[in-house]
């Protein structure tokens, strides 16, 4: 009997510039080995929305030949990326989508220069199990806006408290009660 673990293969999708190696995405994506794939988009530094929704579809076909269950596990800029190609896309990943510090395209601290085609994007409801996690001081978004992007995505909204963006500056590590909460969507 397979447990629910070893049916799932993950997709992860980094906000700009991808997740350094002490960033939470990545020291999952080295506990995954395999079983995740990373976006691999060629605009990191100046990202295109088209281009990053094509690099998710790239990754979750190289994911779902694994005959698994896909999650995709997204952050900051990546969370708009995997929103996009759920819309876009009929045969959305029954795992879910794990939606982690969202960035607010019309909040203050948006990079509008450096993301320029990622400013006109809008939360739709998704055809998948959703989580949204948010931090209550997050620079790039209130958690008022992140959770009414939950509301907008007909997605699960979970507030993690003080975490800043949810990225290695945050001293998360491993970020354990992460794992938690994606274990929660995985699971359902």
């Amino acid at each position: 009997m397979k447990r629910w673990w070893a049916v799932v293969a993950y997709v992860v999708i980094p906000g700009i510039d991808g997740s350094d190696g002490q960033h939470w995405q990545t020291l999952w994506e080295r506990q995954w080995g395999t079983s995740a794939v990373r976006i691999s988009p060629a605009s990191w530094s100046a990202p295109d929305l088209d281009d990053w929704v094509d690099a998710v579809q790239e990754a979750y076909d190289d994911a779902s030949r694994q005959d698994r269950r896909v999650v995709l596990v997204a952050h900051s800029l990546g969370c708009w990326a995997a929103s996009l190609w759920l819309n876009k896309n009929p045969y959305s990943p029954k795992g879910g989508a794990f939606l982690v510090a969202p960035p607010d395209p019309h909040g203050p601290a948006f990079p509008r220069q450096a993301a320029a085609t990622f400013t006109e994007v809008s939360a739709q409801p998704l055809r998948c199990p959703a989580l949204v996690v948010g931090s209550a001081n997050d620079p790039y978004c209130t958690p008022e806006a992140a959770a009414d992007f939950a509301a907008q995505w007909d997605a699960r909204w979970h507030l993690a408290g003080a975490c800043g963006h949810v990225n290695s500056a945050s001293g998360l590590g491993s970020w354990r009660y992460g794992r938690e909460l994606l274990d929660s969507l995985t699971q359902q």
